[in-house]
This record gives structure tokens, C-alpha cells and sequence, in this order.
């Protein structure tokens, strides 16, 4: 059975019992994570929060890029976040290779000119934390009352470190 019959399957008996229809749309916490996509991170279980309580934003990396900070402006302003936490991970995969080798690898199987096709792999995960942070806290359009953490979740053990605050 494929993964998506498997999730179709799952999905019929989480709806059977749902209860959580009601919940409002802005986050009860008042709080927004932006984290990495890796499949071991589940923010909900090493943050300690539940449905409707925080908004989760992930990306390869957990990169501040445009649409990052567009869903942390909207999260913000419209529906009421008060803080902001970036979260990275010990062995992220975005630390593992180079823009420059994965562009010509796609352009080579593809076909296509991947030269402008960024990645935005890095090679130094507390700068990385630092660095992210640092844009977010720059965006024009978040408030500045609004505090910043930066975190690196370690898959190892299951712990956070704090790296930074803006």
C-alpha cells in the first residue's frame, strides 16, 4: 500500500473522532516557529503545544527566506503573534552539500540552466541560526516589540540550545 492510501486511511479515522472544528484561526499561544522540514522535528512534542496553539512554518533549512517572513508578517500582524522561534537542527542535510555541485548535477540531469536555482546551503549551522534571526528581526514589517530566539534542536538527544535572541 502506497504512503497516500495509507494517509487517506489515517485521515478517515482521525476525522471520526475530531473535535477541533472550532478552534480559532490566530494561534492561542501567540506564537510562530519557523523550523526545518526533516521528518525527525515534531515541534508539537519537543515545544510542548497542540492543535490551534502555535503556527509552524517549515522549510529546508529553516531559512528565513521571502516566503518565511511573508507567513511570519501575516502571523504577526493579522492574527496576533507576540514572539518568533527559528529552530535548526544537528545534521541537517542542508549542510551537507553545495549549491554549486547540486546545480549542475540538476542541469545535467534535467537539461535546464540551474545556475540561477539557489539552494541556500550553509556550511556553519549557529551562524546559519544567527543569520536567520537577523533577518527576521530586520523585516520592516514585524514589530520590533516582538522577540526573536534562535535554536538548534539536537536530533541526538532530543534538546534545544539556545544560539541567539534578537
Amino acid at each position: 500500500m502506497s504512503f497516500y492510501q495509507e494517509a487517506l486511511q489515517a485521515n478517515a479515522r482521525y476525522a471520526e473522532g475530531f473535535r477541533h472544528g472550532d478552534l480559532p484561526t490566530p494561534p492561542s499561544r501567540k506564537a510562530a516557529v519557523l523550523t526545518c522540514m526533516d521528518a525527525r522535528l515534531m515541534p508539537d512534542q519537543f515545544l510542548g503545544f497542540g492543535i490551534g496553539e502555535v503556527h509552524v512554518i517549515r522549510n529546508a533549512g529553516a531559512l528565513a527566506t521571502d516566503d518565511a517572513i511573508r507567513s511570519l508578517v501575516i502571523s504577526t500582524n493579522l492574527l496576533g503573534t507576540r514572539e518568533i522561534l527559528v529552530i535548526a537542527h544537528t545534521g541537517c542535510g542542508m549542510l551537507t552539500f553545495r549549491d554549486e555541485e547540486v546545480q549542475k548535477q540538476l542541469q545535467q540531469q534535467y537539461g535546464a540552466d540551474a545556475s540561477g536555482f539557489s539552494l541556500h546551503a550553509f556550511h556553519d549551522l549557529h551562524e546559519s541560526v544567527r543569520k536567520q534571526v537577523q533577518r527576521v528581526r530586520e523585516c520592516p514589517f514585524i514589530a520590533k516589540d516582538i522577540p526573536v530566539y534562535g535554536l538548534i534542536y539536537h536530533v541526538e538527544t532530543g534538546r534545544l540550545e539556545e544560539v541567539t535572541q534578537a
